[in-house]
């Protein structure tokens, strides 16, 4: 039975070597760097060309002369780099809605020091104490 099995098993892996299955595997350095910015860079170009699709961002851009083909060529002509940077640029820039978002924290915390009693500015609010 050791005989059959040992034969069974050099026929097996005769058949996966012959047959391509069992290649040999490559390896590289690769630095944290590389790393890192592989997919920032892939996500940042995905990020950019979501914004250019928006139809107030076209609008802006045919504003402005800008096509917006000529807009997504010069995305993809992007170095990683400079993709990731834009992206994070993106990212932390102020938007519209700031406004409205600090007004209502205000409001909200207006009526909590309303609610327990520390400011008297709202008439219809009762206060705790």
């Amino acid at each position: 039975m050791p005989k059959l099995k040992r034969s069974t098993a050099s026929l097996v892996t005769l058949a996966l070597m012959l047959g391509g299955l069992a290649q040999p595997a490559g390896a590289a350095i690769v630095t944290t760097e590389q790393l890192v910015a592989a997919p920032s860079s892939a996500a940042g170009r995905a990020r950019i060309a979501e914004l250019l699709e928006r139809p107030q961002v076209a609008q802006r851009l045919s504003a402005l002369g800008v096509d917006a083909d000529d807009a997504r060529a010069r995305v993809a002509a992007l170095s990683d780099e400079e993709a990731s940077a834009l992206a994070a640029h993106l990212d932390s820039a102020p938007a519209g809605g700031d406004f409205f978002a600090t007004l209502g924290l205000i409001v909200v915390l207006l009526v909590v020091t309303d609610l327990l009693g520390v400011t008297d500015i709202f008439p219809f609010i009762n206060s705790v104490r």
